[in-house]
């Protein structure tokens, strides 16, 4: 930076670039009060010249954390908060430019030469037997590994790949969850067989496939106690405009049990005003749902709408709060915010289970149960196209089990009785 730029002119210029750039509203805002806190800190040290000691110095008396550098790493949310700007400032003082970080965007697949066409085959195969588009995209990706990885072992078409081949793909999963490798298998099977049977190979190899058994509904679905869902809304910051985009999602998820696919698909028309309902055909069931627009959820859909949603020609009513303000990815899963909430909330992180926005949805069904509503009944709430898969929710009904659990001294009894 030249030396007759001062660091309020170097601040001005920043705010300047970032408001040229398309930043929302409430990220500007966030900016600017970040840098006042931080001129303020350096008029009353009397600091004249700003560089990463500094800025380090500021970051440990405002937060109690050393750090080592700016490039090291921290899931706090408060520290991140205010390195953000300063990280700006000192990329502006040492190199007289603006450099902001855009989000990370993942680079377009290009298939091998020799698997492009069968490749392209087995995708619009999967849409034509109406693979919702997260299905697809989730099948591709894996998919994509495994052409890449024969790629990489010099394999130029299908007739080549062996069962050596596969083994060599597998095992560098060898560590993943049983889950995991189990889907894995699934699409690989899948796909072996579609080159099989288009004439792309001569054996059919997903015949030569290893069996994993992963049984349907045999994990535990982890429900909230209420005291940490209450925690978890208050440590929204609603006074941001995407704190009140966040907040309405994981409202909606909370009291009405919606899936995140639905909230990412849900358009501005999907609202009823009038009869107060949200009227939308569910992604992964195809099927159509109404539910009350219920007053808690309405007032932060209208704040949001009012007060916090940037101006977009997008008809989604949920949309990123970067520029271009369009809708979300078909596999954004809101799973990085929800953790930075429980971060802030002081909520411990649990280990071995899943605390995704779905875990959300269980404790709803958890609570239902807990007031005693029907199967069926949790069943259309939630969405489900089989009441067997509502079942599942039956394991967290603590109370229910209570009533079916065995006297010993009466299992005993019977069995002398029956000597």
């Amino acid at each position: 930076m030249n030396e007759n730029k001062s660091i309020h002119e170097a601040i001005e210029y920043i705010i300047a670039s970032l408001e040229k750039q398309g930043q929302a509203p409430g990220t500007l805002k966030n900016y600017i009060n970040s840098f006042n806190v931080f001129k303020k800190y350096l008029n009353e040290y009397k600091i004249s010249k700003v560089d990463e000691k500094v800025c380090l110095a500021y970051i440990y008396l405002k937060t109690g954390m050393k750090l080592e550098s700016f490039n090291q790493k921290t899931l706090n949310p408060n520290i991140n908060r205010r390195m953000k700007p300063l990280h700006l400032l000192l990329c502006y003082i040492d190199t007289g430019k603006f450099i902001y970080r855009q989000r990370r965007i993942k680079k377009p697949f290009i298939c091998p030469e020799g698997f492009s066409c069968e490749y392209e085959m087995f995708v619009e195969e999967c849409r034509h037997r109406g693979y919702a588009n997260a299905t697809i995209n989730s099948n591709t990706d894996k998919l994509q590994l495994f052409l890449n990885y024969l790629d990489s072992v010099y394999i130029g078409s299908s007739d080549e790949i062996t069962l050596k081949h596969i083994d060599g793909f597998l095992a560098l999963y060898d560590s993943a969850a049983v889950k995991y490798i189990g889907t894995i298998l699934y699409v690989l099977r899948n796909y072996l067989s579609f080159i099989y049977q288009n004439g792309f190979t001569l054996t059919d190899l997903s015949l030569l496939l290893p069996k994993v058994r992963v049984m349907r509904n045999s994990s535990i679905p982890h429900a909230w106690k209420k005291a940490d869902i209450v925690k978890l809304l208050k440590a929204i910051d609603r006074e941001d405009p995407k704190g009140k985009r966040d907040y309405a999602i994981i409202l909606m998820v909370v009291r009405l049990g919606l899936r995140v696919s639905d909230i990412r698909a849900m358009k501005l028309s999907s609202l009823d005003w009038n009869r107060k309902t949200i009227s939308l055909n569910m992604v992964k069931t195809k099927q159509p749902i109404e539910l009350p627009i219920l007053d808690d959820i309405g007032w932060a859909i209208i704040d949001y709408l009012k007060n916090g949603r940037p101006k977009t020609i997008c008809d989604r009513l949920f949309v990123r709060h970067r520029p271009p303000y369009n809708t979300f990815g078909e596999t954004a899963s809101f799973h990085e915010s929800l953790r930075r909430y429980m971060v802030k909330a002081g909520l411990a992180i649990p280990l071995g289970v899943s605390y995704g926005m779905h875990s959300l949805r269980s404790t709803l069904a958890k609570n239902m149960l807990e007031a005693q509503a029907s199967l069926p009944v949790i069943s259309e709430v939630l969405g489900h196209k089989n009441i067997n898969t509502t079942s599942i929710y039956l394991k967290i009904d603590i109370e229910g089990l209570r009533k079916c659990a065995l006297d010993p001294e009466e299992v005993f009894l019977i069995n002398e009785i029956n000597l």
